[in-house]
């Protein structure tokens, strides 16, 4: 997920930049940057990822953290075939409320603590316990640069569950919103 629509004029106008510059970076027209501030038209989610990245970027050099130095590189997964249980399970050992799925080397979906107890709120826990993550998992999470620079970061965490991070195509680490405090130390 992606910071909220509605904060991209803000943003920008924080940056002193404006719509036509957005516009030719993301590389669309400044009536459709306008449109999108003024709520009259959505952008896709391509575009609108491309747009917090720009403005990310713009914003960046005033960032003493960057993505992949603020993630924890020690990355607890599962794949879509484990259970609720197990998921429960690695949950508690590891002391965390959010993990990642993946099959092979890709992302396919997130479980978390709040998707857990929407699952014992709707019926037999000894049932929900047997169900595949597959069948229960949330989207996967976002994926951003190493170099993405971390004060972009606390929008994107406000949405979703965790952050992939990754260098050279390769996932190095995870962020979540705990990992996010480390920046007001």
């Amino acid at each position: 997920m992606l910071p909220s629509i509605q904060s991209i004029k803000q943003q920008r106008i924080k940056l002193k930049m404006t719509q036509k510059e957005l516009a030719s970076e993301v590389d669309v027209s400044t009536s459709m940057i306008n449109q999108i501030e003024s709520g009259r038209s959505k952008p896709s989610y391509d575009t609108a990822k491309k747009i917090f990245e720009v403005l990310a970027n713009r914003e960046g050099s005033t960032s003493t953290y960057t993505a992949g130095e603020l993630c924890s590189k020690n990355i607890v997964t599962m794949k879509p075939i484990n259970t609720l249980d197990d998921a429960i399970k690695k949950m508690n050992q590891s002391s965390i409320s959010q993990i990642p799925i993946f099959d092979g080397k890709k992302a396919v979906g997130v479980i978390s603590d709040s998707g857990l107890a929407e699952q014992y709120a709707n019926g037999n826990i000894e049932i929900a316990k047997k169900k595949k993550l597959l069948d229960i998992m949330e989207p996967a999470p976002p994926i951003i640069d190493h170099m993405t620079p971390a004060n972009t970061l606390a929008p994107i965490i406000k949405y979703s569950k965790c952050i992939l991070v990754t260098k050279n195509s390769k996932i190095l680490g995870i962020i979540t919103a705990s990992d996010t405090l480390k920046m007001m130390q």
